[in-house]
């Protein structure tokens, strides 16, 4: 039993050390713990104990009871890629429309007339005759300056006026009698000449006397502060009760006419040989150019009026030209020294294809879109013109009712296929 024992454990230790597997089958009488001495040196049999002390067959850290390994491609494994998956996306329809050509350009609203109401004379305010922003009219009564000390002025002048009457009548009546002594040759020829001299020289004082009459009227006229154009009245610059003086800098307060309204604004001399243009078309037609003021944000629309003055001369400081613009401006949209943002029609472009301008991609190669034709992307070069709100002419590449992709444009690529999510057409 010894020499068996030897026998086996040699057999073990040269099988263990060329790297084989030597099956062996141990006596039913050798001890249990010499036979898993050598299993553990020769290597495992199938279905044995596997490194770490792990059976073949038990389930792994994480994984449940009869579950193996899964298969890559096989049920319930990653599957197919999902970057070829087809790419959601929103796409518009390219439009055919009427578009405007137009310069935009920012400008500021400018009353039509702009007046500060100046006392004339001076005196106590006695009381005003408005109410701040009122609309006034010409002629309206504003304010009442003390008219006393240009009443007493008014009746001197009119005293002084009297005596020098009464003296020509005087004078007038010695001429006649003077005459007829001269044919009498009962006084000299001097004595005449002198009484004719007095008589035009009372004349002339009367003369003097009417003028002094009419200043001290137009002076008492002044005492009531009217209305000198129709338009809305400002913030006032004194009370009633105050001691005003004559062309005071402050003045009583500001009337503004803005109905019409003009809008100031200018265009870069790049432009100018387009605006002439269509200027001289317009004046072949007898119309003028649409301009349309929009607010400060450029949403909404305030007001729509015609060009109708171009300056005389390009700022050689800025290389701009102002123009001028008229709106009726009934509804009081526009604002004195408002700012506007400024659309300016030179032109139409009837029945001309267009998108929204978001849709348009840049590239290396120019501006292009994508479009869907068969579920599939399809990149298009474009020809791009003018822009009107927000959509812009598409001269080439493109025709009306093409749809265009709006959303999902970062993982497309040409011939790739899509999954319509939305579409609709640009409101």
């Amino acid at each position: 039993m010894q020499l068996k024992w030897l026998v086996s454990g040699a057999v073990l230790l040269a099988a263990a050390g060329m790297g084989g597997y030597l099956w062996q089958q141990q006596d039913e009488a050798a001890p249990a713990g010499a036979a898993q001495a050598a299993g553990a040196q020769a290597g495992q049999r199938p279905g044995g104990p596997q490194a770490g002390g792990q059976q073949a067959g038990a389930p792994q850290a994480g994984q449940r009871p009869g579950a193996g390994p899964r298969r890559a491609g096989g049920p319930g494994g990653a599957g197919a890629n999902p970057w070829n998956a087809p790419v959601p996306v929103r796409v518009i329809s390219a439009e055919t429309t009427d578009l405007k050509v137009q310069f935009k350009t920012i400008g500021t609203a400018t009353a039509l007339n702009t007046v500060l109401v100046q006392p004339r004379v001076s005196g106590p305010l006695l009381a005003l005759h408005f109410t701040e922003g009122q609309k006034v009219e010409a002629g309206q009564l504003l304010a009442e300056i003390d008219p006393a000390p240009y009443q007493v002025k008014l009746a001197q002048a009119e005293g002084q006026l009297q005596q020098n009457v009464a003296q020509l009548k005087n004078a007038e009546l010695d001429l006649a009698l003077y005459e007829k002594l001269k044919t009498q040759n009962s006084i000299s020829r001097q004595q005449y000449n002198t009484q004719q001299a007095l008589v035009n020289q009372l004349k002339g004082s009367l003369k003097s006397n009417q003028a002094q009459i009419d200043a001290a009227k137009l002076e008492l006229s002044y005492t009531r502060i009217v209305a000198p154009i129709s338009g809305k009245t400002g913030l006032r610059k004194v009370d009633a009760g105050n001691l005003v003086q004559a062309n005071s800098a402050e003045g009583l307060v500001s009337i503004t006419q803005s109905a019409p309204i003009y809008v100031v604004f200018s265009i870069p001399e790049t432009q100018l040989q387009s605006l002439r243009l269509a200027v001289q078309d317009q004046q072949k037609q007898q119309q003028k150019l649409v301009v349309e003021a929009w607010d400060r944000n450029d949403k909404q629309l305030l007001a729509t009026g015609e060009l109708t003055t171009l300056d005389n001369q390009i700022d050689p400081a800025t290389g701009t030209l102002k123009l001028k613009a008229q709106f009726a401006n009934s509804d009081d949209q526009l604002f004195p020294n408002q700012f506007v943002n400024v659309r300016l029609n030179i032109a139409s472009r009837p029945g001309a294809v267009t998108i929204p301008q978001d849709a348009v991609q840049y590239g290396a190669e120019g501006t292009f879109i994508y479009v869907i034709e068969n579920k599939k992307a399809q990149l298009k070069m474009l020809e791009l013109g003018v822009v009107d709100n927000g959509r812009v002419e598409v001269r080439s590449g493109l025709k009306g009712g093409d749809q265009i992709v709006m959303e999902g444009l970062d993982r497309l690529r040409p011939g790739r296929d899509v999954e319509l999510v939305q579409s609709s057409q640009q409101e």
